[in-house]
């Protein structure tokens, strides 16, 4: 894996983003790897949880690997499922040495396939837990998702700072958010945007993408890049943190 040249000035401080690129097709109907490649680089994040990415098939590299080589960073895929006979899921993308990785089958039967990655990065000889989760559409869906996820990212196997970031598909305060509000600290974006809406992108109405933090990890500001790429690009706006390590 490739590792990228520009970390943060302080080896506290990291850049994270939660970004669904939803096969890199945009609104305008076009599937485009350069403009998510364009979206990401203005990100300049650490970090990067991906959801509905298209990973690699018989014949070619697939996404995942386009916008690693291009960014020149380090990623690893989980793949829910087939898509035309590619691996499709959830990618992270970081800067920082990626340790391990570990997977939740968050599947619903009948409905598509769902899940949450554990990605372990080291900043600078501390572990990061990252999970990168995409929710299922339904209320029932969520409703069966919610323990389970709570369970996998309250592993106390897993000590020090974590950090729960993704597509939720709730926008209201529902019964995921109550269960995860129970154990780590939920981002209130009220206190940091004016704008909290991230999908459909055109004309954002719903705040489907959230992020929660736990052992010390100290979020110091909130982004929402809302410009005439971010716009069109995907159906969804990247949601970006930047964040402290504890000490």
């Amino acid at each position: 894996m490739t590792q990228h040249a520009h970390p943060r000035p302080h080896a506290r401080h990291l850049r994270l983003a939660t970004y669904n690129i939803h096969k890199c097709r945009g609104m305008d109907g076009r599937t485009r790897v350069d403009r998510i490649v364009d979206v990401l680089a203005s990100l300049d994040a650490d970090v990067i949880a991906l959801q509905e990415v298209v990973g690699g098939g018989p014949e070619e590299d697939g996404q995942a690997a386009a916008l690693g080589a291009q960014l020149g960073m380090g990623w690893v895929m989980d793949s829910v499922r087939l898509l035309r006979g590619k691996a499709y899921g959830n990618v992270v993308l970081s800067r920082l040495p990626i340790a391990q990785t570990h997977q939740c089958n968050l599947s619903c039967d009948k409905r598509e396939p769902r899940g949450c990655m554990r990605v372990d990065v080291d900043v600078h000889g501390q572990a990061l837990h990252v999970f990168n989760v995409h929710l299922g559409t339904a209320v029932s869906e969520r409703r069966s998702q919610a323990p389970r996820l709570a369970e996998f990212v309250a592993d106390r196997g897993v000590p020090g700072p974590k950090v729960l970031l993704g597509d939720f598909n709730e926008w209201v305060k529902g019964l995921t958010s109550k269960t995860l509000g129970a154990m780590l600290e939920g981002v209130d974006l009220t206190q940091h945007l004016r704008r909290r809406r991230t999908y459909p992108g055109v004309l954002p109405m719903f705040h489907l993408d959230h992020i929660y933090t736990a052992g010390g990890l100290v979020v110091e500001k909130v982004t929402l890049p809302r410009n005439r790429l971010t716009l069109v690009a995907s159906d969804h706006l990247p949601l970006v943190a930047d964040v402290r390590m504890p000490h």
